[in-house]
């Protein structure tokens, strides 16, 4: 009894470690980047965990009750979408700094009159809008667009920051549910206690990625508030390691490993 309690205990501490897994890190730091901020980071990290958990407990724990047995090439599917993913969150960083730097060219039509960037955000996310002389036309006030819009008729919540990390937490623990399954097969017969050593390693992962996202949104709103230039710099380089990243896990997947 005493050995199957100190296993279940033991995997709250391997689920901490697991959330340092490099592409965890990498994915999060991907969506933190965006929001640099403290309380951001921890809704974040905490967000991740979640989903993480709730796919390992739901899909690790049908595999230990139910004894079910994942096809490799399903499980290479699983991780296939985790690069996949990281490719989209890479792509996701690289358009919104893009988006930026268009902001910053003077629009048709324009004069000959000095232009300088005029930042303005909608929630999370923050482009620039090159001002100087132009046609008189009807532009949109932040309060009035589309994803502010939506965001206030669901009570005030940014729906897309709690979906983006829920969603990438899913896909996660989706990928790696099957290998934390065999190990609990291995370590704890008794179907209960599994189960349990499951949702400790659950709750382990979201203390573990709460603390790294607190650490990372911590550096980024330091760089932030030094100079917006660093966090931008910060933002370019986690969107390109998440792309290179993806790109090279999805030829392990789809060439090394097929």
């Amino acid at each position: 009894m005493i050995s199957i309690l100190s296993l279940t205990l033991l995997g709250f501490f391997l689920g901490m470690r697991h959330a340092t897994d490099p592409d965890h890190v990498i994915a999060v730091s991907t969506i933190v980047s965006r929001q640099p901020r403290m309380h951001s980071a921890l809704l974040v990290g905490s967000l991740w965990g979640v989903g993480h958990t709730v796919t390992i407990v739901l899909v690790g724990g049908a595999i230990v009750l139910f004894t079910i047995v994942i096809p490799p090439r399903l499980g290479l599917s699983m991780e296939m979408a985790v690069a996949l993913m990281l490719i989209v969150l890479g792509m996701w960083n690289l358009s919104a700094i893009l988006g930026q730097i268009r902001g910053f060219r003077a629009p048709e039509g324009a004069g000959p009159g000095p232009l300088h960037p005029r930042l303005h955000g909608h929630r999370d996310s923050v482009h620039g809008r090159a001002s100087g002389p132009r046609p008189q036309r009807r532009g949109h006030r932040d309060d009035e667009t589309v994803p502010v819009r939506v965001d206030r008729r669901l009570f005030g919540l940014g729906v897309c920051q709690i979906l983006r990390p829920l969603v990438v937490g899913l896909v996660h623990g989706l990928a790696g549910s099957a290998a934390v399954a065999l190990l609990v097969l291995a370590l704890i017969r008794n179907p209960w206690w599994a189960m349990a050593y499951l949702v400790l390693f659950g709750i382990g992962t979201i203390a573990g990625m709460m603390l790294i996202t607190a650490a990372i949104g911590a550096v980024l709103a330091y760089a932030s508030k030094r100079s917006s230039r660093i966090g931008g710099y910060l933002r370019l380089a986690a969107g390109l390691l998440s792309l290179g990243f993806g790109l090279v896990l999805a030829y392990q997947i789809a060439v090394v490993d097929l």
